[in-house]
């Protein structure tokens, strides 16, 4: 097995003097070396190729020896020093100060197809950062992850992706609901791969410390080596990264309303200078259609980060953001004009989104209001997102209300709920929207065709999740070698997977992992 090995981040960055692995603060340091714990008896569980070779490694790498050692923790690649990261964050909205890597170790930096990628260990043991937790992560919290950062980027959602699953062979205690009942669980390690897991938060830890040198110096690393084409000097440097940053952190949220995806804890520390989703905890799609829901335990009682709060927590983490910056820049205004344009901008291009997935490609001015009484309908009685998009491309110009709606009907929980007033908005609706795809030159088979691009048949819900994790806890991995394969290709029909594309359960409305998750999942 072979890697090209970079150690650009640990060359240039200031490392924490200290090699003691005890949690403690650290000063003035990008990152604390760290070694993964040796698990007493790694296995693996899956892989994915397709990230295997993007850094370089094969089919035939996979099964070695070498590979599970490596991403096990269990040994050290030659000339690399595996490093946890050191940031801040706001969460929840409050500041927390320093949080840093509890439970992920890089082990490095490898370049492959002139592209660089950090791998990163998620629950390979204790670092400086951990506060009062082990470091250590589950088989269920790891398949998640494994599942998510794949699926989200087969549905082309920029995101993390995952390399590996393993099994550690150790037990590991975790309490799964916070209410003082821990049990010992399957421990697992999942390899993480990103561009880099730079975070908001490691800009705000330096900016809160006012340590303006190590300030300057991160985002002068980070640009050099992640944004090469920015090439105005001095301030105009910086508000070109910070407007960078802004879009791309913009688009993330529009792909994340597009197909329904909550990602349950948008602290500052779980927010990417790339603009991709990292830190998958208690994620979840909506099953229905519900702006207000989060599948955050902790998050229950304020919704915060719940789906239709998603862009205005992006812009205010911005804020944070843009203050953690303001060091380097010395004015204000530049920064707010910015800021200020987030949300005009973003109105467009959810707007945009709305259309493509309507099948609107002539944009006409009232399609907002078609677009704003949809997204009321379909929250007044129990309603699946993805299945009503995804059956919305069945309609065709010459359907009378109640054929289209017959179209759309599977993805009601209880037909029984819609009462004469709903139902007679829905048929309105229903009609609007035939005469407005009349006013389009696509024939219904190329509409079909457009909107099955946009609209996912199958994504992955928290029941399914919760079905697999139960199966490979008794140590069968049929149906996550199943969900796989299913998910990599999202918005093709597959007949064969079928009985995936259906409503969350009964018995999956309040099932624990099956609606909400807490933080340690």
């Amino acid at each position: 097995m072979k890697l090209q090995i970079k150690n650009n981040f640990t060359a240039e960055l200031p490392a924490d003097q200290s090699e003691i692995n005890t949690p403690r603060q650290v000063q003035q340091s990008a990152y604390s070396y760290v070694l993964p714990k040796k698990p007493s008896n790694p296995s693996l569980i899956h892989a994915s190729i397709e990230v295997a070779n993007a850094i370089g490694l094969s089919q035939e790498d996979i099964l070695s020896t070498d590979f599970l050692n490596t991403f096990s923790g269990n040994t050290v690649y030659p000339e690399t020093k595996p490093f946890a990261l050191c940031y801040a964050g706001h969460q929840f909205g409050n500041w927390a100060g320093q949080l840093g890597d509890g439970r992920a170790i890089n082990l490095s930096e490898v370049v492959h197809d002139n592209k660089t990628y950090t791998l990163q260990l998620k629950g390979a043991g204790p670092t400086p950062y951990s506060r009062t937790a082990d470091g250590f992560a589950v088989l269920r919290s790891s398949i998640r992850e494994h599942l998510c950062a794949e699926a989200m980027h087969y549905l082309g959602v920029p995101t993390t992706r995952s390399l590996s699953l393993m099994l550690s062979g150790d037990q590991v205690l975790r309490d799964v609901l916070y209410n003082g009942n821990p049990a010992y669980e399957k421990g697992a390690i999942v390899c993480r791969v990103a561009p880099s897991f730079i975070r908001f938060g490691s800009f705000e830890l330096f900016a809160s410390r006012e340590d303006h040198d190590n300030l300057k110096l991160l985002a002068d690393f980070t640009i050099k080596h992640h944004f090469p084409h920015i090439q105005q000097e001095g301030v105009e440097k910086y508000l070109a990264f910070f407007q960078e940053v802004t879009q791309s952190t913009l688009k993330m949220i529009v792909h994340w309303q597009r197909v329904g995806f909550v990602h349950g804890v948008m602290n500052t520390d779980n927010m990417s200078i790339h603009g991709i989703t990292i830190d998958y905890g208690p994620y979840g799609w909506l099953d229905d259609y519900n702006s207000s829901w989060t599948p955050n335990t902790t998050d229950n009682q304020y919704k915060r980060y719940r789906f239709g709060n998603q862009s205005e927590i992006a812009l205010w983490n911005l804020y944070q953001l843009a203050n953690a910056l303001y060091p380097l820049i010395q004015e204000a205004k530049p920064l707010e004009t910015i800021l200020d344009a987030f949300s005009t901008d973003y109105e467009k291009e959810y707007l945009n989104m709305m259309q493509n997935k309507l099948g609107f490609q002539i944009k006409k001015e009232h399609d907002i209001v078609l677009i704003q009484s949809l997204t009321q309908l379909l929250e007044k009685v129990e309603t699946d997102m993805t299945i009503f998009f995804r059956n919305l491309s069945n309609l065709s110009k010459a359907d009378a209300a109640t054929t289209a709606f017959n179209s759309i009907k599977d993805a009601f929980y209880n037909e029984k709920d819609l009462d004469q007033t709903i139902l007679k908005d829905w048929h309105d609706w229903l009609e609007k929207y035939t005469i407005r795809i009349n006013e389009e030159a696509l024939s219904d088979s190329e509409r079909k065709e457009q909107m099955n691009l946009v609209n996912p048949k199958y994504v992955l819900r928290n029941y399914m999740a919760q079905l697999c994790i139960d199966d490979a806890d008794k140590g069968d991995y049929s149906l996550l070698n199943e969900l796989f394969e299913m998910l990599k290709k999202p918005y093709d029909e597959q007949p064969n997977f079928q009985k995936w594309f259906t409503k969350r359960p009964d018995w999956a409305r309040d099932k624990v992992g099956c609606s909400m998750l807490s933080c340690s999942s």
